[in-house]
């Protein structure tokens, strides 16, 4: 890893997963060949909310680069809980599903927690689950959530040091905050969740070896709290008329940090990545191709 001095490493997460991609479509052909079946995953879009469309068309991209099938499932906004926990119990009885994603956020008046309850663990390849959650927090077999799961996947394959380092998570979201300080926990690191509550954000940044914007606000996190040489994750994405900006400010990051994630292009491929990638497991697992 480069010292503060040097120019900072760039976590690249395009790079990253499009490698990852090559060794998919392998995966994927070698499942076709043993089995006659082709892994797929399956994407449930409630109601009309442009962005959501567009994360699920990209879902479906990556799909079809590794030669998975995606089943589209679209459903009116108008769709109440109980419709919407029948199409899941459906989805988890089709053997030619291996994976399930509802896309987040559902319309408000549907209970979306027990919409995400009703997806099989077998199939939560999202990693949505409370019984995924405690399972991956145990250090038990599961489906990690996949934004982190990606940041992780990320830092091992950039050699970063996690033992033993001072770890802070911005944000507690059900599944970005919580899993990632999780994750990080399991890899030895001592983890500090801060939050919209949280007194005096920047003396908890300024002490960090390892700081992770999951909270969602443009550039909450200010450059000047990042410690020298930190490694810094920023999980945000905020469109802007110059490209977006992610939850800290990167203006001259290169100069502070010993790694950083770049806005775009760092954490989001991964994320995508991580879902197609945790798929194909489960349709090994499914084939009796990967005990794991």
């Amino acid at each position: 890893m480069s010292t503060a001095q040097e120019s900072a490493t760039v976590l690249d997460g395009k790079a990253l997963a499009k490698q990852i991609e090559q060794d998919l479509r392998t995966r994927v052909d070698t499942i076709k060949e043993k089995t006659g079946r082709t892994p797929s995953l399956a994407t449930i879009l409630v109601g009309d909310d442009p962005a959501s469309a567009t994360y699920v068309r990209m879902k479906g991209n990556a799909c079809k680069r590794v030669g998975m099938d995606s089943i589209r499932v679209e459903m009116p906004s108008v769709t109440t809980t109980e419709q919407l926990m029948a199409k899941i119990d459906e989805l988890n009885s089709n053997p030619d599903v291996h994976g399930i994603l509802l896309q987040h956020p559902v319309p408000e008046h549907i209970d979306e927690r027990a919409c995400f309850e009703q997806i099989d663990l077998a199939k939560d390849v999202d990693g949505v689950t409370c019984l995924g959650f405690g399972r991956m927090a145990m250090q038990q077999s599961a489906y990690g959530s996949c934004t982190p799961q990606g940041i992780m996947h990320l830092l091992e394959h950039h050699n970063i040091e996690l033992s033993g380092k001072e770890a802070v998570v911005v944000g507690r979201s059900a599944i970005l905050g919580k899993p990632m300080a999780m994750m990080l926990l399991n890899a030895n690191c001592t983890v500090t969740i801060c939050h919209s509550r949280t007194q005096d954000l920047a003396a908890h940044i300024k002490r960090a070896d390892i700081v992770v914007g999951a909270v969602g606000v443009p550039e909450l996190i200010k450059a000047e709290w990042i410690k020298k040489g930190a490694v810094v994750v920023d999980a945000g994405f905020h469109p802007t008329d110059d490209g977006g900006v992610g939850d800290i400010e990167m203006k001259g990051m290169e100069n502070i940090a010993s790694a950083y994630t770049p806005v775009p292009g760092g954490v989001g491929p991964m994320t995508i990545n991580t879902l197609i990638r945790q798929t194909v497991d489960a349709a090994e697992k499914s084939a009796g191709l990967n005990k794991g």
